[in-house]
């Protein structure tokens, strides 16, 4: 029978007014949280209900509206390189040329297709929350119990928990008797919270509010009631998802193409205004002028960058999937590569998100065992890695008294060991039997009474009988519970005195090191002593010794780690659990940089600027909410960082939607969170990341090769035909010619420059500064100078051609054949930022290899085949030209690779400053 709650009747006047629902509920007592609700311990009227449902709204998650599918297409257009191939389009069109608009027209749909797609896929990111609202929850109303909807429940309404409910709203806890919560998803703990209903200090942190119960957590074990203090909106849930549905800002790869797609459109723009007007002044006709404008734009424009962009993408995300990362946003796979600063989420990404026994103390010996943590080096199955002499009967009395006391149950893959339950039980449960201290069906035998962990006792206790029909008393709890109950201790030589210094000594010492520690004790019954159920308090008990646990770290993190270091990216982290644990997790990781975690409640106390300088200090930020966690993330991004954020739960979904890249996990990872993610993790371990940082980096420097490449060509055909222009020569290209050389020169190689291998350094590099552009300072003079280069040879040969009293189609068709061969060594010359051309693989890019020669014979077919040479106005060169033309065209190699030798010597002399 539910006892009675102390609070005011629940005969409420009718259209009572309820408080406001920001009072810090946590820290009045429960008959003062009902006063202020106009509740009482009958919960409420079913008209009282009513009317306020009608003042506070539905107990539901509001979601924004779906922006218009039209609208989202739309925005596919609007930049500047775009516009001007509309525009082109729309010039080649009246002028009747098909298949120039055609291949214009195909390019943009491309363009527009991708981006409609990905938009539309982002604004999923926040349904999932949907999940966790409750259809159905037990409420008092009108002094019984009903079933009520969720979205019905109102503040003041007394809901009733048992085992496996969720909860439905926040609520102050009025009752509870064993009641334990889940509430993983908010504070990223692994093991249950204990709830009580006592006052708690105003300054409490949302994690550490013991009586109070929030929405969409789950009831572990016990029971309980409390009294609706907020609803929808205005619960905890509701805060995370108004922040989960907040902007979501651009990859830095997408802000850098973007201002270079400005920045090109502005110059190549300005450019063909002055060509055309140019060409007027000169005696050329309008639709000529229309026509190589167009043809310009085409051949100077790198249209083909998107698709080069998606193809690189592509690539990585094929790749990472092989790596167990699930790439939900293209850009995501190169702002891994970017990363300067990764937020980690401590439980199941640095850790295995399982407790485990770790350390068992004994007054014979402390016992360290081997978990497969990077603390403590791997061994086979049932062996020690490191201990002090231990006592094995000791050891043994320890664990057997830890896997009685217990309500464990073991899962159908038995071979595994696998428990389910609470996680210490488990814990206990799987080293007692795995290391042989007792059978599994002796550990599961039925006991002849049993008392469940009651939280404001702190233990829980257990009787059994062996075969010889001994009756024996096993108690497992904290170790000030087990000692106040206890009278003697067991020690290596038998039964002896009490010494409790000896076991506060060692407590403190495994609590300090980030352990939960249980301790145990028994007491074997007399023969004429009667059993009572329930069970007395426990007396007279031997105190057997401790068994310190922790969630711990997963193997190879350690090192992944340390190998971020070494590409220069700082790894922190961002947890809900208590900063002695995350400290302890984070000294075995290497992570700690300050002696102190930074809390949450220190933040509340630092401006945004002071808080920053802090971050340069830290590598742990513990116990913080999921507001805290997203003003990390904005602290660390105004300091210039490209952030990285990692997590599982609910409370971690607005930091990794805000951050640069959200890395989610798949396996124990919420709904929530792999939906605000961009990268979900299929083996929820670090060790990916490190694995995605540096496919990232090999994405983001083949694209920058790519881009190099578009550049430098472009900027070759648009100096060599305005200055053909400017000189008042003839058309140095028709458009037709400029079309073609589009074709020939980077119609597919720019494509199979995406294709181009990591060159193995990458992790060994620091981080692409923030501001530094899709190209570096080294590669835009390198564009400038190989670009220059080109077009004066090209121009060059056109002159000396004509001068030479050659006709104009067959100078044009060696200047453009002369263009073509400058490019097929450019492309090669784009393999490599720094390094020589010569120490890289042939085959390693045989798509770059093979399309580049077959871009060759293709030129070369058009050229002697009549029909296509009279359509382009092309004619056959001798031999000698075509060597004259590769002659020169090695020249751009050679200007690279004496650029890159340069660079390197000087680099190599620089010495340390």
């Amino acid at each position: 029978m539910r006892p009675p709650i102390s609070g005011r009747p629940a005969s409420i006047p009718a259209g009572s007014a309820v408080a406001p629902l920001t009072r810090p509920w946590h820290t009045m007592e429960p008959g003062a949280a009902l006063d202020e609700l106009a509740s009482g311990a009958d919960g409420l009227s079913s008209a009282e209900a009513a009317r306020r449902l009608e003042t506070s709204g539905p107990n539901e998650l509001s979601f924004a509206g779906v922006t218009p599918w039209w609208r989202v297409l739309l925005r596919q257009f609007f930049s500047p390189l775009i516009g001007i191939l509309l525009a082109a389009a729309v010039v080649t069109l009246i002028q009747q040329h098909w298949v120039d608009s055609g291949a214009i027209g195909l390019i943009l749909a491309l363009n527009a297709g991708l981006g409609f797609v990905q938009e539309r896929k982002a604004e999923a990111d926040v349904r999932a929350l949907q999940s966790l609202s409750t259809p159905t929850c037990r409420a008092l109303r009108d002094g019984a119990e009903a079933v009520v909807q969720g979205r019905d429940v109102v503040p003041g309404d007394i809901v009733l928990l048992e085992s496996g409910e969720r909860v439905p709203a926040d609520l102050r806890l009025v009752e509870t008797n064993g009641l334990q919560l889940d509430e993983s998803m908010l504070t990223g703990e692994p093991y249950a919270a204990t709830k009580h209903t006592a006052a708690l200090p105003a300054d409490t942190a949302d994690a550490d509010k013991t009586n109070t119960a929030f929405s969409g957590t789950f009831v572990g074990s016990g029971r309980g009631s409390g009294v609706v203090i907020a609803t929808g909106a205005n619960t905890a849930l509701g805060e995370i998802n108004a922040l989960v549905q907040g902007p979501q800002g651009k990859t830095p790869l997408q802000l850098l193409t973007h201002s270079l797609e400005r920045k090109i459109g502005l110059v190549v723009l300005a450019a063909l205004v002055f060509v055309f007007i140019a060409g007027l002044v000169l005696g050329n006709d309008v639709s000529t002028m229309f026509r190589t404008s167009v043809g310009l734009a085409v051949a100077t424009i790198p249209e083909s960058l998107p698709i080069v962009l998606t193809v690189a993408l592509s690539l990585g995300v094929s790749r990472m999937a092989k790596r167990n990362a699930i790439i939900r946003t293209l850009p995501a796979v190169e702002t891994l590569g970017s990363t300067t600063v990764i937020g980690s989420d401590k439980t199941g990404t640095l850790t295995e998100n399982r407790l485990t026994v770790e350390r068992i103390w004994t007054t014979g010996g402390l016992l360290e065992l081997s978990v497969g943590t990077t603390a403590v080096p791997e061994t086979a199955a049932g062996e020690d890695a490191k201990s002090t002499p231990a006592d094995p009967s000791l050891v043994r009395a320890v664990l057997r008294a830890g896997a009685l006391t217990n309500e464990a149950t073991l899962s159908a893959e038995e071979e595994n060991l696998d428990y389910s339950g609470d996680a210490v039980d488990a814990a206990m449960a799987k080293t007692a039997v795995a290391r042989g201290a007792i059978s599994e069906p002796e550990r599961s035998a039925e006991s002849l009474a049993h008392q469940p962990y009651e939280p404001h006792l702190r233990y829980s206790q257990t009787v059994h009988q062996d075969a010889a029909g001994r009756r024996t008393l096993y108690v497992k709890g904290s170790p000030e519970a087990v000692l106040a109950a206890a009278d003697k201790m067991a020690w290596p030589h038998g039964l002896g005195p009490l010494e409790g210094a000896l076991v506060h000594a060692a407590n403190e010492e495994m609590g300090r090191d980030g352990l939960r520690v249980i301790a145990t004790g028994s007491r074997e019954l007399a023969d004429g002593e009667e059993l009572s159920v329930p069970l007395p308090p426990p007396s007279g008990l031997t105190f057997l010794g401790m068994e310190g646990m922790t969630d711990p770290p997963r193997g190879g993190v350690a090192a992944a780690i340390a190998a971020c270091r070494r590409a220069g990216i700082k790894v922190m982290m961002i947890t809900g659990d208590h900063p002695v644990t995350a400290m302890a997790i984070a000294g075995r990781l290497g992570l700690a940089v300050d002696k102190k975690a930074l809390t949450g409640t220190e933040m509340a106390e630092l401006d945004d600027h002071m808080l920053a300088a802090r971050l340069e200090q830290v590598g742990v930020a513990a116990r913080v909410s999921p507001v805290d966690k997203l003003r990390i993330v904005h602290a660390l991004q105004r300091s210039g960082n490209v952030v990285a954020v990692t997590g599982d739960g609910v409370n971690d979904a607005p930091a990794l939607k805000a951050a640069a890249i959200g890395v989610a996990m798949g396996r124990s990872g919420t709904d929530v969170a792999r939906e605000a993610a961009d990268v979900v993790l299929t083996d929820d371990n670090f060790v990916t990341i490190v694995h995605a940082v540096e496919e990232g980096r090999v994405i983001f420097a083949a694209i920058r090769k790519t881009t190099f490449f578009l550049l430098s060509t472009g900027t070759a055909a648009l100096v060599a035909v305005t200055l053909s222009v400017f000189a008042g020569t003839p058309l140095l290209f028709l458009p037709v010619q400029m079309l073609w050389m589009n074709v020939v020169t980077n119609g597919v190689q720019d494509v199979a420059l995406a294709f181009e291998p990591a060159e193995g350094d990458e992790l060994s590099r620091p981080p692409r500064p923030p501001a530094e552009g899709l190209l570096s300072r080294t590669l835009w003079f390198r564009a400038g100078i190989t670009g220059a280069w080109m077009s004066l040879a090209v121009i060059l040969a056109f002159i000396v051609e004509l001068n030479a009293g050659s006709s104009e189609t067959h100078a044009r068709t060696l200047a453009l054949t002369m263009f073509v061969m400058l490019s097929f060594f450019q492309v090669f010359s784009s393999r490599a930022e720094t390094k020589s051309l010569f120490q890289l693989r042939l085959l390693a890019n045989k798509p770059l290899l093979y399309t580049s020669l077959a871009a060759l014979a293709l030129h070369w077919a058009v050229m002697t085949w009549p029909v296509s040479a009279g359509i382009l106005e092309l004619t056959p060169l001798t031999g000698g030209e075509w060597l004259l033309c590769a002659a020169v065209g090695s020249t751009v190699l050679i200007i690279v690779e004496a650029e890159k030798f340069v660079r390197r010597w000087s680099h190599r002399n620089d010495g340390p400053d």
